[in-house]
């Protein structure tokens, strides 16, 4: 048989075009291998399925078989469901050494109902210390969502289902290190980390529902390999893998500041304390979010699920500016002037010129709207009608909210229930980042027949939760005690419908019902007392306390026994009460409750 003949030219060429850059297959066992765990990693599915498990004994992990000197690299994870505190779900790229590279996504888990916090971090020559952390818009345990590292000579980008969150660019220029240099792997483990991940340490790892599983699928790389010292792309790889140039166009930058503003909860180029000598040099010229000290522009984006919106540019020093400067911000009444909506893809809207919001849930997503506004101290009245008939697995959350990794928390949460079951009523008050302070309630008529007024009161002297004008919980300011109070972090107002029927109804037991979708609530009547907050300043001056009567509002004798009331007949859970939760003495203000 006559062999064929190639010019040597040819040959190289075709070989270039192969090995400039990798496109993997759906064989994870050609891309990856086990390289701990004792059988705890799997390969499955003919290479389809890579899984992770965690037991007490061992976590387990897996890396790459190539190196890689830049790349386009997406892989797609389904996380621990459930109660995952104390675990982390590591994925990144690394290289050795004492003077490593490393691109980090870590993802730490929580307690049931409670959002995974997305870790990000950047490592340049051994020197990291760059965290940003988000909350992500969906729920990351219950599907594939893809999670994409963009590494090429001008930048970093994290992006999560093609939506970027962070991008680290290289500023070399002014000093900074940026990994060019040093091959990496790609990593990824699920190991117990409840010494720190879950809220500082505080929550520990429950063994008893282990083991814990995350998957991995559909991984893909656009990657220049490194081999024996050299990498498998030349010289004029830019023009061969567009990739390796690729900045981000004005609607990737749009979607970027969209995500750092709504679910960003950390950022170390914020974080004054830890920088008293002031911030890394790169802190200066990439924008962060509102609290960082320099000065841009406002982008204004309503935000339409694809992350594209109208952009209003307005020269401000911070990134939100509030409606109004008055001693104390009242509302209106119109939705379009104190709340703009934030997710949802039009499943949130504003209606009857601004007197009607309503969220929606199906399938795909749910909805979810914020303040313009944001306040320290106030006192908040809002109308809601909840989902009607079997709302099984949906949450109606109301809540006030600061940023940041020890943020400040007032919450309303309405628990959907099976047809004719009472809703649950969940509240929380978090102060310092810690929570854990739940009480729950069943209401005394149906939320979904009609509005009811939903208040809370925020002072320095307590927090009171009230129903229809009925005080059914008081939260008091017992810092003497060594209790933190929420008391020096503006907060916005937010609200969401989104589906939870891994643990709102019944603890997971009873799921959503999609046949019944789509669900929706619906909001009027906003009022507010508030003092705004605006350039690192309260509209509410030293005699605030005499223009303001809620500002010093104590509850009266009438009001106390309105609580006890609504306590001792609608109450179904006190965390002040639950002694196997606190086997070693409650905490210190469920003695003054």
């Amino acid at each position: 048989m006559a062999s064929l003949s190639l010019p040597k030219s040819f040959i190289f060429v075709f070989c270039f075009v192969l090995c400039s850059f990798v496109v993997a297959s759906s064989d994870l066992n050609k891309d990856f291998q086990i390289t701990w765990g004792d059988g705890r990693a799997k390969i499955l599915n003919n290479g389809k399925l890579l899984t992770l498990s965690l037991d007490k004994a061992s976590g387990s992990g897996f890396q790459s078989k190539n190196e890689y000197l830049f790349g386009q690299i997406d892989m797609q994870l389904k996380l621990v469901p459930g109660n995952s505190a104390g675990t982390v779900t590591a994925y990144y790229l690394s290289s050795k050494g004492s003077t490593w590279d490393e691109i980090d996504f870590e993802f730490l888990g929580n307690s049931t109902g409670e959002p995974y916090t997305l870790h990000t971090n950047v490592f340049s020559q051994g020197k990291g210390n760059r965290e940003q952390q988000f909350h992500l818009w969906f729920d990351p345990t219950a599907d594939f969502h893809t999670y994409s590292v963009l590494w090429n000579p001008q930048h970093i980008v994290f992006s999560v289902d093609g939506t970027p969150i962070r991008k680290f660019k290289n500023l070399e220029s002014k000093g900074v290190p940026y990994p060019k240099n040093q091959a990496m792997r790609i990593y990824s483990s699920l190991w117990n980390a409840d010494d720190w991940a879950t809220r500082g340490g505080l929550v520990k790892t429950d063994w008893s529902l282990a083991p814990f599983s995350a998957s991995y699928r559909n991984f893909k790389a656009n990657a220049c390999v490194w081999s024996s010292g050299a990498s498998s792309c030349g010289s004029n790889s830019a023009t061969l893998n567009s990739w390796m140039s690729q900045e981000l166009d004005s609607a990737g930058e749009k979607k970027l500041k969209w995500v750092q503003k709504n679910y960003m909860i950390y950022n170390y180029c914020t974080d004054a304390k830890r920088f008293p000598q002031g911030f890394p040099p790169e802190c200066k010229v990439q924008i962060g979010p509102a609290r960082l000290a320099v000065t841009f522009s406002k982008l204004a984006l309503e935000f339409n699920g694809t992350g594209l919106g109208t952009c209003e540019c307005l020269p401000v020093k911070t990134e939100y500016m509030p409606i109004s400067r008055e001693t104390t911000a009242l509302s209106a009444a119109n939705f379009y002037q104190d709340f703009q909506i934030t997710w949802g893809d039009g499943r949130a809207k504003i209606l009857d010129n601004g007197e009607l919001l309503t969220l929606s849930l199906d399938k795909a997503s749910g909805s979810g709207f914020q303040s313009k506004n944001e306040y320290l101290f106030c006192q908040i009245d809002m109308q809601l009608k909840l989902v009607p008939g079997n709302s099984a697995g949906t949450v109606t959350a109301y809540y006030i909210s600061s940023k940041g990794s020890t943020w400040d928390e007032i919450d309303f949460e309405f628990l959907g229930n099976s047809t004719g079951e009472p809703y649950t009523l969940h509240t929380n008050v978090f102060s310092q980042g810690k929570g854990n302070r739940e009480q729950q309630f069943h209401l005394w008529f149906d939320p979904t027949a009609d509005f009811h007024t939903y208040s809370i009161l925020w002072n320095p002297q307590h927090i009171v939760f009230s129903v229809d004008g009925t005080p059914i919980r008081k939260f008091k300011n017992l810092e003497s005690m060594g209790v933190p109070y929420p008391k020096n972090q503006p907060m916005r107002i937010y609200s969401s419908l989104w589906n939870a029927d891994d643990w709102a109804t019944r603890g997971g037991l009873v799921k959503t019902d999609w046949s019944q979708a789509p669900f929706t609530a619906s909001y009027r009547n906003f009022k507010a007392n508030a003092c705004a907050w605006s350039s690192g300043a309260s509209s509410c001056g030293s005699s605030s306390a005499n223009s303001n009567s809620w500002l010093s509002q104590e509850l009266d004798s009438a009001d106390e026994e309105k609580i006890k009331s609504v306590q001792q007949k609608y109450m179904i859970y006190n965390y002040c009460t639950d002694a196997k939760r606190f086997p070693q003495g409650f905490p210190p203000e469920c003695s003054m409750a």
